[in-house]
């Protein structure tokens, strides 16, 4: 059984890895061992070392501590919230919507609110 924080940090590296679009072999590879070990880290199935977790955020491109964020006990909304991020449709909706030029994208989350609004109001 994996435990909660090794579970957390997994589904933190696999959200950061699809932010920046890396798969993970090249993740794998910068920080020099196979991408089954990755997909074991992500899993939560293996506890990822404190200096693996030092390269695995130099790759990444974020701080170690980045990896914690969100961690709370017994906090269901943090783990709701923290299920709807690990999503691959979530993560490209939030890679392609930064892709947007910022005043488009401004112009697209009035829309997308206005959106939402409509459909809690029907």
């Amino acid at each position: 059984m994996t435990h909660l924080v090794d579970s957390h940090v997994g589904q933190k590296i696999r959200q950061r890895r699809w932010m920046v679009g890396m798969t993970q072999q090249q993740l794998a590879e910068s920080v020099g061992i196979k991408f089954q070990q990755i997909q074991k880290y992500e899993t939560g199935m293996n506890r990822v070392s404190a200096s693996r977790l030092w390269d695995i955020s130099r790759a990444l491109g974020v701080s170690a501590s980045f990896f914690f964020e969100g961690l709370s006990e017994g906090s269901e909304e943090a783990h709701a919230e923290e299920q709807v991020m690990q999503q691959k449709e979530t993560l490209d909706l939030l890679r392609s919507y930064y892709a947007i030029p910022e005043g488009q994208r401004k112009r697209f989350l009035h829309l997308a609110q206005s959106l939402g609004d409509f459909s809690v109001a029907s």
